[in-house]
């Protein structure tokens, strides 16, 4: 896949790390024809959110409800490790669904990007603009 982001949404994503550091934050990856425009930021309803992340099934239901209306397309998801490094726990791997999405991990002021196909290869991804 070939993946890019712009230099605003992964600002967004190490800013938003940064302000919760006792807890992971996440939220969902937006844009078109593989570029990630925007990181929406979704309420974590995970019941050890210090530790796990759950999307907020309604913001994940929105999301998918723009996308049909022609909105920015959902291209995956991203979650912070706090306490952690930036690279994909078990926990995540065991979790993900192998759909194609891409996940975008952060952690100590990095970010990697991870497609969610077979063992979750990283990918290398460029910033935009």
């Amino acid at each position: 896949m070939d993946l890019r982001i712009t230099r605003a949404a992964h600002a967004q994503l190490l800013a938003e790390a940064a302000a919760s550091p006792n807890r992971e934050v996440c939220g969902l990856l937006l844009g078109r024809e593989g570029l990630i425009e925007k990181a929406t930021p979704c309420t974590n309803t995970s019941h050890t959110p210090r530790v796990a992340f759950e999307l907020d099934p309604a913001a994940l239901i929105a999301a998918h409800k723009s996308e049909r209306a022609g909105g920015a397309a959902i291209l995956g998801c991203y979650h912070s490790h706090p306490n952690g490094r930036a690279e994909l726990s078990a926990t995540d791997r065991a979790q993900a669904q192998r759909n194609g999405w891409v996940w975008a991990v952060i952690a100590q002021g990095d970010v990697t990007f991870w497609q969610a196909i077979g063992d979750m290869p990283v990918l290398k991804v460029p910033l935009q603009g």
